[in-house]
């Protein structure tokens, strides 16, 4: 079992940056594939980024390329999001995700993948 711990986020003006921190723990492998996701009011849930076991490579959702950045620190086993010029589009709860499958990050997009989530972080981005 892993458990997920979300922390960061906050209220962010439109072109600001934010960063989201999530640190895995319990019994499982030590550098599970990790991802985030996000949910708009009234949207389903969608991929953003996702990182491999190792951090040696990433992938994004186009809406995010360029201004998102997913990164690891396995001696901490936790994941970072930092967030570039946010946009009010960018607004969502953020989630968390982990999953024991040693994918390319180009193939982690699917939240049906992930069996282990973080508790969400509302992130509002306004105008």
């Amino acid at each position: 079992q892993v458990q997920l711990v979300q922390s960061g986020g906050g209220l962010a003006q439109a072109g600001g940056s934010l960063s989201l921190s999530c640190e895995a723990s319990g019994r499982a492998v030590s550098s599970p594939a990790m991802a985030w996701f996000r949910q708009a009011p009234g949207k389903e849930r969608e991929f953003v980024a996702a990182i491999n076991w190792n951090g040696a490579n990433t992938d994004y959702s186009e809406s995010v390329k360029g201004r998102f950045t997913i990164s690891r620190d396995n001696a901490k086993n936790t994941v970072y999001l930092q967030m570039n010029s946010l946009k009010p589009a960018d607004t969502a709860v953020y989630y968390c995700a982990a999953t024991n499958l040693y994918y390319r990050a180009t193939m982690l997009q699917s939240e049906y993948l992930y069996p282990y989530w973080g508790q969400g972080t509302q992130v509002p981005v306004s105008s």
